[in-house]
């Protein structure tokens, strides 16, 4: 290169998956036929009322212009009364919802919007690895909080109350919580926001999981009262609604809040295309029969994995929640990345090691529930011999 990178990616590697992906392809292209069970990316199609609403938006010549940066008002509508129906939130369509190109882009925009250079900021020591790595990006100091396995990885906030966090400026947290699938607990939500009045943090909550195999009532963390004087809520139509590939998201909160991340996003896209915020309006009315009916495939599919992890020795919580199942490895396993690449070169099975997660998952995998059941049906084959 004629000049170096910026300083900010010192600190900031290629996304893990990213260059597995690679690895697999290049592996497939050399004739072997890899089953990959670390991706959750849904393999079921949006509801077809869903693709009719595109198909017909993007017949319309005049769709394809630039779009408003806070998305059209039907989508922003949709979305808040989505959340009344889902979760008993009452939003503001016009000042408290901002609809992003998927959940993801709003980590970045949050922590543009909050964060200086030195700033510290609160992540679960497993989690999502775009937190610790945009964090790092923008220049602020990433610390772990801890969270209690035997507590269904919640956060341990009696040994969090014990630190100074004088300088913490923004806490993610994620429930159902991804990789473990820990379940929301209204209890822990009302702790956490006391927490953060106490210590003037701003909590952001990503919550993309909860109408995916939830054991109760989905959950939000704005449902609790005054909620949003000190937290934010991302979400998005990836999982809940097998829209990964739409980048369809947004974040929720207090207009106070929003108004700071618009000034990031409106000078980063020009808008979402129209046809695709059209299909989402329909998407989110979706009846309640259809989400059961595609967690009813999920939960079969869960069956067979727990058939899975039984073969590899692993242990597992059959209370998990989410599109993945967190699982053990046998205590015998001294390299969690050695054992995944030989599944991956013996067996042409690959599985996320949960080390990519924190420092906690060294001896954990993941397995996503994104594959048939005749694939499935394939890797319990191949794995007879292991």
């Amino acid at each position: 290169m004629i000049i170096p990178a910026a300083d900010r990616l010192q600190h900031v590697s290629e996304y893990y998956f990213s260059k597995k992906l690679q690895e697999i392809q290049r592996m497939r292209e050399a004739g072997c036929d890899v089953i990959n069970m670390g991706i959750g990316s849904p393999d079921m199609a949006p509801s077809e009322e869903t693709i009719e609403a595109l198909c017909h938006s993007a017949r319309q010549a005049e769709h394809h212009g630039y779009q408003p940066y806070k998305g059209i008002p039907a989508l922003r509508k949709a979305i808040a009364q989505w959340y009344h129906q889902v979760y008993g939130v009452s939003l503001d369509p016009e000042k408290e919802v901002l609809p992003l190109m998927g959940s993801k882009e709003g980590i970045t925009h949050i922590s543009l919007a909050f964060l200086n250079s030195g700033d510290e900021v609160l992540l679960p020591e497993l989690g999502y690895p775009a937190y610790r790595a945009v964090t790092q990006m923008v220049q602020a100091s990433p610390r772990m909080y801890p969270l209690v396995e035997q507590q269904d990885w919640q956060p341990d906030l009696e040994a969090m109350r014990r630190e100074d966090y004088s300088k913490v400026k923004l806490m993610w947290l994620n429930y159902p919580h991804m990789p473990t699938g820990g379940p929301p607990r209204r209890e822990v939500f009302e702790q956490l926001l006391a927490f953060a009045h106490e210590k003037k943090i701003l909590l952001c909550h990503d919550n993309p999981y909860s109408l995916v195999l939830p054991t109760g009532d989905p959950l939000s963390l704005l449902s609790i009262p005054h909620a949003k004087e000190v937290a934010i809520e991302l979400n998005s139509l990836s999982k809940s609604h097998n829209m990964a590939g739409w980048r369809v998201g947004w974040v929720a909160g207090a207009a106070s809040y929003l108004n700071e991340i618009f000034k990031i996003k409106s000078n980063v896209d020009s808008g979402m295309f129209k046809p695709i915020q059209e299909a989402a309006v329909q998407a989110l009315q979706n009846p309640p029969v259809w989400h059961q009916q595609r967690n009813e495939v999920y939960r079969e599919r869960r069956e067979m994995v727990y058939q899975i992890l039984d073969k590899l020795g692993c242990s597992y919580s059959t209370q998990q929640q989410g599109l993945f199942v967190w699982a053990r490895l046998p205590s015998q396993v001294s390299s969690v990345e050695d054992w995944v690449d030989n599944l991956l070169q013996q067996y042409h099975v690959f599985v996320t090691p949960g080390f990519i997660f924190g420092e906690k998952g060294k001896n954990f995998i993941r397995l996503s529930l994104c594959n048939t059941k005749h694939i499935l049906e394939k890797t319990l084959d191949r794995l007879n011999k292991f």
